[in-house]
């Protein structure tokens, strides 16, 4: 089993860490290119920042086979900014890849400053959850899972081979959400 991480900017060596910490014979790598995407059986879009992703991913031609992939069943995973990326609908800006029917609000914890450790339950776990500039899922769409809350709101949401979550699993050391993902793409292979 081969895991991407999109490496154009933001947590990308987290999540690798991470995936090698759930299972050392998976092989976790960096997508910069389409060649590599090809080569992967899942795909995790890390937080960073929307507008610098989706700018990168035009500059590197990887919109359109990334879009194509997660289409055709390529289990995705987009964390804080790859949630925003993913959603159908992005209050005040065209959406992005639309692969998911949820409304995100950029942003919608606050600054930098406001960010904060939250916990919660994942699907059955207890997770400590950290917000760092993280969105709010101001609405969830027929069909969209809602895996976990904090504050009363939706922070985590699946639908098919779409998992999306506002914060960041990859900056704890508990590799829970990160298995549940490979168990996604386990499904699939």
């Amino acid at each position: 089993m081969t895991i991407g991480v999109l490496a154009l900017q933001g947590s990308v060596i987290e999540h690798l860490k991470m995936i090698k910490s759930v299972n050392k014979k998976i092989d976790a790598v960096p997508v910069k290119t389409i060649d590599e995407l090809a080569t992967v059986d899942g795909l995790i879009i890390p937080g960073g920042e929307s507008t610098t992703l989706r700018r990168l991913m035009e500059e590197f031609n990887l919109y359109t086979p990334i879009r194509e992939r997660i289409v055709a069943g390529m289990p995705v995973w987009g964390t804080c900014a790859g949630l925003i990326l993913l959603a159908n609908r992005i209050e005040g800006e065209n959406p992005c890849l639309s692969v998911l029917d949820i409304d995100v609000k950029r942003n919608g914890y606050g600054r930098h400053s406001d960010s904060f450790v939250g916990e919660g339950d994942f699907d059955g776990m207890y997770v400590n959850m950290v917000f760092i500039r993280a969105p709010y899922i101001t609405r969830v769409g027929e069909g969209v899972e809602v895996l976990a809350e904090c504050n009363d709101r939706p922070v985590a949401v699946r639908s098919g081979n779409v998992l999306a979550t506002a914060f960041h699993p990859e900056m704890t050391r508990d590799n829970r959400i990160h298995k549940y993902f490979i168990g996604m793409i386990d499904a699939k292979v």
